[in-house]
């Protein structure tokens, strides 16, 4: 195996920090939806279109990505992939029409979807197997600290400046690309060595008939769709409340911020406890903030308490998903990976393409209250896993 030029606790950071520009870049779309709404005479389906061709690309071809990088040596693809995001979702204000922004979307998409499967992957190749759990927490964390920070910094931004000066955000995509090739980071395999039974190689589908694997992935994807949507929908809510748009981007770093850190506890309460316990336990406890909020929706202080709590506890079973599914199949950590990181919220997008398209016609606030239902039946999916310790 290629030597890192670091140690293995800086390539975790590395990793968690390539997650962090991932899906900074990625979280960009909600926030740029009410200039782009304008600009292009877009409704809120086309808006919820838009949405859920960025989360398709982004999210459910995960798992493919993730079974090529299992069986195939991709550890360069990261380089790739954090600077290429930030090129397409920046240059979004120099689309000249719908379909180049679609398509700028999806290439955006694109380069998520490689990104997330691989990173965990090296995760793997650079972490102490032991602390799997807080490995995958921290990597998470980056991940949701990203996807936190994008809405305040891109509010800020348009704030001050243009659209089409974005592309301004693209140089720390690059720079981290650059750190990848100085640590040798990218050299790091990413073909799992744990690749033993030729017959599960060969036959992608050998997942799909695995009914706890399914059970998981339908169970995080009704969890997604309830986040996907508030994610998606949360600022143009509160504008059409009339709420400014600077604090309707800081409402949704409150939830975005609380994802980050029920990300960061999950896994490692997972590890000391049960993984399947963190999962039910917070699903259930979520849904009391996410009705409050949608019932009074407002920027008082019991709405933001709310909300930062709807986020932890939506977020909260992630890294357990992850382990408890690479237990189940450890020698394809990268589509366990595409599974729990992807697939479930490409459901998610599709949920909330759904929940945009009643809002249409009874609201957008009402839409929102009823995208909680899913939660019920994730947590269904979840208590009928069973669960076996490793």
């Amino acid at each position: 195996m290629e030597r890192l030029k670091c140690s293995p606790k800086t390539g975790v950071f590395l990793l968690s920090g390539g997650h962090f520009i991932i899906d900074f870049y990625n979280n960009f779309l909600p926030v740029l939806l009410p200039v782009i709404m304008v600009r292009m005479d877009m409704s809120l389906t086309m808006c919820g279109l838009l949405v859920m061709v960025l989360s398709i690309t982004a999210n459910i071809l995960q798992p493919f990505f993730g079974y090529v990088f299992d069986k195939h040596n991709a550890g360069k693809v990261i380089v790739y992939a954090v600077a290429l995001c930030g090129i397409f979702i920046c240059t979004v204000g120099y689309a000249p029409n719908k379909p180049v922004l679609f398509l700028l979307c999806a290439l955006l998409g694109v380069a998520v979807s490689a990104y997330h499967p691989l990173g965990t992957s090296l995760m793997g190749r650079v972490s102490n197997k032991m602390n799997m759990g807080r490995s995958v927490s921290f990597y998470v964390a980056g991940g949701n600290i990203g996807f936190a920070l994008a809405p305040v910094v891109v509010v800020a931004f348009l704030d001050r400046f243009q659209l089409e000066t974005l592309p301004v955000l693209i140089v720390p995509g690059v720079l981290l690309a650059f750190t990848y090739i100085a640590t040798n980071l990218w050299n790091i395999p990413s073909k799992s060595k744990k690749i033993i039974n030729k017959a599960i190689d060969s036959n992608f589908s050998h997942f799909l008939k695995n009914k706890d694997i399914v059970r998981l992935n339908l169970s995080m994807g009704f969890r997604c769709w309830t986040h996907v949507s508030v994610v998606t929908f949360l600022p143009l809510l509160m504008q059409s409340k009339g709420i400014s748009p600077i604090m309707s981007g800081s409402l949704l770093g409150v939830f975005l911020v609380g994802s980050a850190v029920g990300g960061l506890f999950g896994g490692e309460v997972g590890d000391r406890t049960n993984h399947k316990k963190v999962m039910l336990y917070s699903l259930v406890l979520s849904i009391i903030p996410v009705i409050y909020f949608f019932m009074v929706p407002s920027t008082n202080i019991m709405a933001i308490i709310a909300l930062f709590f709807a986020g932890a506890l939506l977020m909260a079973p992630q890294p357990s998903s992850i382990v408890w599914t690479g237990h189940l199949m450890p020698q394809f950590i990268g589509v366990a990976s595409g599974m729990m990181m992807g697939f479930c919220y490409g459901i998610g997008s599709i949920g909330a393409a759904i929940t945009a398209v009643l809002g249409d016609y009874i609201g957008l606030g009402t839409a929102l209250l009823i995208s909680v239902i899913p939660i019920f039946f994730a947590i269904g999916l979840v208590a009928v896993t069973p669960y076996r310790e490793v």
